[in-house]
């Protein structure tokens, strides 16, 4: 009997589908999201997405020729944790700091732990962190899309537009309210363009209805389970609502949260990542709820405008304790339990 127990690292699935399956599903449900940062930042987008697969492919070979391990690039999740990635990056950062992030979150979210199902931290993030960190400017530099303006210049060189949508994301025009140099409305008004992707912002978060579409496609093929996103959307919503209770004029609406930044791409592509989330269902709610409050947290209260990158790493630093607070009950009842 026991020649049939299989032990392996995480993620462990349930069903009958293999690692490269999962990962497969997930980059076919991020097709429309990149769709739409290649229709909304053209060139850019191209090039940033082919960089970081490039490049994680390559950094993947060498960290397995390195540990004299056999080739892993089957499993697709070095091309995942690539597009993952990309999508979380401006569109006009250099290719170099590209390079650069993609295989840090590689070699070090990734292989350093010894590769898929070992690494403790999603490499995606890993990769931004790194790079949020070290090239600050960079990570914090929007362009205007091709669809408001061809020229695609950054928000910084279109100030003086009079269309609102280049001159800010709604989450650094939630900022400006805070510090009462606009009113909330403004970034609430933005709802709208947030959904058709006429907006500045980081490549996979411009368009709402492209990640709502993904979303669906891994729910109807339940690749992921509602639990996770919706836990971190409604713990986001809450803390929302209530500073916009408080007061709506300095904090932007709960929709507005949810519906811009990574808050999308955070619930239902990263933080259901399964090897760094944890294995219960009880355990997922605790883990995609502690994301929701930290990302508002940091919108609401901290000087930085996103905190998906910060909430998604923190919560999976506990991740180990969520599952031993949160064992699985064996069949038959607990062992030498009391009748």
């Amino acid at each position: 009997m026991l020649e049939n127990i299989a032990v392996s690292s995480s993620p462990h699935i349930s069903k009958p589908l293999s690692t490269r399956t999962v990962m497969l599903d997930v980059i076919i449900a991020l097709v429309p999201a990149m769709i739409a940062a290649v229709i909304f930042f053209r060139l850019y987008a191209v090039t940033i997405l082919l960089t970081c697969i490039v490049t994680a492919v390559i950094t993947e070979l060498i960290c397995n020729h390195i540990r004299k391990k056999p080739n892993s690039l089957g499993d697709l999740s070095a091309i995942l944790t690539a597009i993952l990635l990309a999508l979380s990056l401006p569109p006009a950062i250099p290719l170099w700091a590209v390079i650069i992030g993609t295989a840090f979150a590689i070699a070090i979210g990734k292989m350093v732990f010894g590769g898929l199902g070992a690494n403790v931290f999603n490499p995606a993030m890993v990769g931004r962190a790194f790079l949020t960190a070290s090239f600050g400017m960079l990570m914090t530099t929007w362009t205007v899309p091709a669809t408001i303006n061809p020229e695609m210049p950054t928000i910084t060189e279109s100030v003086k537009s009079t269309d609102i949508r280049t001159q800010a994301t709604p989450l650094a025009k939630s900022k400006e309210a805070l510090k009462g140099k606009i009113n909330a409305s403004v970034a609430n008004n933005l709802i709208k363009d947030a959904f058709t992707g006429q907006i500045g912002g980081c490549l996979g978060e411009t368009s709402t209805i492209a990640l709502l579409i993904g979303a669906a496609y891994l729910l109807i093929r339940k690749t992921i389970t509602i639990h996770i996103p919706l836990a971190v959307l409604i713990s986001a919503f809450i803390f929302a609502g209530v500073a916009y209770l408080i007061n709506p004029d300095a904090y932007i609406s709960p929709l507005t949260h949810l519906t811009t930044g990574g808050m999308l791409l955070c619930a239902f592509f990263i933080a259901t990542d399964p090897v760094t989330a944890p294995l219960t269902t009880k355990g997922m709610w605790i883990f995609g709820i502690g994301v929701g409050a930290i990302v508002m947290l940091i919108r609401i209260i901290g000087e930085y405008p996103e905190g998906i990158m910060y909430a998604i790493l923190l919560m999976n630093a506990v991740t180990p304790l969520i599952d031993r607070l949160c064992r699985v009950i064996p069949v038959g009842g607990i062992p030498n339990a009391k009748s």
